[in-house]
């Protein structure tokens, strides 16, 4: 009994250095998006291949997200995590040193494996907290996906204007590296493990899946979305998916259970985060290039453009900073409310939220401040809403398939991230000034609308996820041991 309470007291320090590792990695998801530009120019590389190192960094994260999920399950939450997270520091270093395109795709498809963070660690709070601390801490993590998200923009335009490119990646070694000796430290490792085999045959089916998906949408603008090869990747990944699905139905040890999948919570969540990854990445990519587009640009021979700002990538990041600092209050509380109401609530409010501010950016963007409004308002509900579809996954499955259920929670929004900036891309690639080819201020409303649309579909959705309060029913379970 002292070596439980001693253990407990320590939960704080665990839930900061779980904390520390996500922050990490999705401080590397976005930080890759303001440097583009640059690394395309210094690399001597093309705007399709440099957008590889966004691409590839999300193929394998999606990939091996439910992998290492489902590992960590029967190996140890704590041995998967450090070894993520290992791979992830080497791919950092890696990166750094970088000498040309070829080499910096391959340093930022190792750093994707770092995005087993959020199921293991989903997966050790589950097994580690006691129960009324367990949504508190599901919920700063989720959260943490979303205000990372935030503030690698913020970051990345800082580190661009006044040292190199290069300095993205030593700065996420730093964080990294931290992170992976605390973790080795001080989390301790998992007594909850499954005991089964590998499923080789189903992950490889679902890397095909994924694989041809989201390649499909991350190279549709640039090969043509009616192009025989992207028609084929769609294809491979409905042929691949099929499979995938009747082979997890007959194997006695499945990666993931299709029936979980199916669970009326697990499918409402999962499908939100789907349309949620749409809205964040949907707008996080946007506003940088609107902050930074130039006022004064020829639209016609009558008249000038009156929109964007010439903002610097440093004053964008302090447009931005407000609303990403504002998520690190509304995870905490989002599992504050999920314990006393059920988490489907703030779910959904979260997204009705991060629906309001997209649709200021969209009505109201001719002063900085309105953009800083929109933004902060985003960074409040998105941040609200990953930290409570995150506690009813967690609460929805078995402790056993924490780590792959939260896996493909993960997956989900990382295709919807995919979407959602291709088809913001899209629209400033179509919608241009006549005669240039800068993003009309249409394009930029017609984007932002339609990520507003999607985040009120996601607060709807959100609503259908009935899950438990499970303090609740593990409160009520000795007593009904009991009669």
């Amino acid at each position: 009994m002292p070596e439980k309470t001693l253990d407990r007291q320590h939960h704080n320090v665990t839930l900061a250095i779980l904390a520390l590792a996500g922050l990490a990695f999705s401080l590397q998801q976005t930080m890759i998006i303001p440097a583009l530009p640059s690394l395309q120019r210094d690399l001597h590389t093309t705007t399709a291949w440099a957008t590889w190192l966004l691409t590839g960094f999300l193929l394998v994260a999606a990939v091996a997200t439910p992998i290492l999920g489902k590992l960590g399950d029967q190996y140890g939450k704590e041995r998967l995590l450090v070894i993520s997270l290992a791979v992830f520091f080497v791919g950092c270093v890696a990166a750094a040193f970088a000498w040309d395109i070829w080499s910096l795709i391959a340093c930022r498809c190792l750093q994707g494996l770092g995005g087993a963070v959020f199921p293991l660690s989903f997966a050790i709070i589950n097994d580690e907290f006691p129960r009324e601390k367990v949504g508190t801490g599901v919920g700063m993590i989720s959260a943490i996906l979303g205000i990372g998200g935030g503030l690698g923009l913020v970051l990345s335009g800082l580190l661009i204007d006044h040292l190199s490119w290069r300095w993205l990646f030593i700065v996420g070694a730093a964080a990294v590296g931290a992170a992976t000796v605390l973790v080795h430290r001080y989390v301790p490792e998992s007594p909850v493990k499954t005991a089964s085999r590998v499923d080789f045959v189903g992950a490889s089916l679902l890397t095909g899946t994924l694989l041809a998906l989201l390649l499909a949408l991350t190279e549709g603008e640039s090969w043509g979305w009616g192009s025989p090869r992207v028609a084929g990747l769609f294809v491979a990944a409905i042929a691949f998916g099929l499979t995938w699905v009747i082979a997890e139905l007959r194997v006695p040890d499945p990666m993931i259970d299709m029936r979980m999948l199916v669970k009326r919570t697990v499918l409402f969540t999962n499908l939100t985060a789907l349309l949620a990854g749409f809205a964040m990445f949907g707008s996080f990519v946007l506003v940088p290039n609107f902050m930074e587009l130039p006022r004064g640009l020829p639209e016609s021979l009558a008249g000038l453009v009156d929109y964007g700002f010439g903002a610097s990538p440093t004053r964008t990041g302090v447009y931005l900073l407000p609303g990403a600092l504002l998520g690190f209050f509304a995870g905490p509380f989002a599992g504050v409310l999920g314990r006393r109401y059920g988490s489907r609530i703030p779910l959904s409010l979260g997204m009705a939220i991060a629906a309001v501010g997209i649709a200021l950016l969209a009505r109201f963007h001719d002063r900085p401040w309105q953009v800083m409004l929109g933004m902060a308002t985003l960074g409040i509900g998105v941040p609200f809403s990953f930290a409570a579809m995150a506690k009813l996954i967690v609460d929805a499955v078995r402790p056993t398939e924490t780590g792959v259920a939260t896996g493909m929670n993960t997956v989900m929004r990382t295709i919807g991230g995919v979407v959602g900036g291709q088809i913001g891309a899209a629209i400033l690639e179509t919608d241009t000034i006549r005669g240039t080819s800068v993003p009309a201020e249409s394009a930029f409303v017609t984007a932002f609308w339609i990520s507003a649309a999607v985040a009120t579909v996601a607060a709807g959705l959100g609503l259908l996820a009935r899950g438990r309060v499970r303090a609740v029913a593990t409160a009520l379970e000795p007593v009904e041991a009991a009669k």
